[in-house]
């Protein structure tokens, strides 16, 4: 069964979309990235480690995700995937060939939906702290 990404920058409604689809019924699997920051703000750490380091702990984390639905019988829809995590390495670039292989061993549905930023409905909160200047530009890393 196809296991589906939403991908785009923040605040883009990803997130809105994967609340309505999993309130249908549906399997979906939630954002690393924020999960990663409400952790660290609970424990009373910055929202984010340093890039590298948030970059890996999204992957492995999205990676993961992917390996407990990877044999799923039915639809299943990802809040961003191991390909927008790849994205954080490098921003701007193609992947390298290491992340491309990486990429063969995590295969999506061949249709992703994009979410691209919208200003009317962007907002910030004690997860999301980027501008949207900046919520842009990770769209643009993530789709290239």
């Amino acid at each position: 069964m196809p296991l589906i990404a939403l991908t785009g920058g923040p605040g883009a409604g990803k997130t809105a979309v994967i609340a309505a689809l999993s309130e249908r019924g549906y399997d979906c699997m939630p954002e690393s990235a924020r999960a990663i920051i409400q952790e660290r703000l609970k424990g009373g750490f910055s929202p984010r480690p340093a890039a590298r380091e948030f970059a890996e702990e999204v992957l492995r984390r999205d990676m993961q995700q992917y390996a407990q639905v990877d044999s799923a019988s039915q639809p299943v829809f990802f809040d961003r995937c191991v390909l927008d995590a790849l994205s954080m390495f490098h921003p701007g670039c193609l992947p390298s060939v290491e992340h491309q292989t990486l990429l063969a061993n995590y295969p999506y549905f061949r249709t992703a939906f994009t979410f691209p930023p919208w200003q009317e409905i962007y907002t910030t909160d004690a997860e999301r702290d980027q501008t949207f200047a900046e919520a842009t530009a990770v769209h643009k890393a993530v789709t290239g």
